[in-house]
């Protein structure tokens, strides 16, 4: 079974960035993309992006395209989003998650499984 935990969140000011990680473990071969969701108080969780697993594409919400960068070192099993220029929308509580869908590109929640408690992100102003 895939267990996924995500860490490096905190408190940052406007402007600056942070670099959220994702440990995986019990990955296995079906599996085809690695998301970054988020999930503001008194909101749906949204997708942020995603990387292929095949080709390592990558794909992102329009809220987040050219500020975050998500990445993967295969070695350590370890996903990351590294979140620049942080912004007052951006706090929220961020989740990955794995999806054996081929539709994972919609970064929709239906097509990925979650298993972390996530990682607290707030920006100060």
């Amino acid at each position: 079974q895939v267990q996924l935990m995500e860490s490096g969140g905190g408190l940052v000011n406007v402007g600056e960035s942070l670099r959220l990680s994702c440990t995986v473990s019990g990955f296995t071969a079906d599996y085809r993309a690695i998301g970054w969701f988020r999930q503001r108080s008194g909101r749906a969780r949204a997708g942020v992006a995603c990387l292929s697993v095949s080709d390592g594409s990558t794909d992102y919400s329009d809220s987040v395209k050219g500020r975050f960068i998500i990445s993967r070192d295969s070695a350590k099993e370890t996903v990351y989003l590294q979140m620049n220029n942080l912004q007052l929308p951006d706090p929220a509580v961020y989740y990955c998650a794995i999806s054996r869908s081929e539709n994972y590109y919609y970064l929709l929640s239906q097509y990925y499984h979650f298993g972390g408690q996530g990682t607290q992100v707030t920006v100060s102003s």
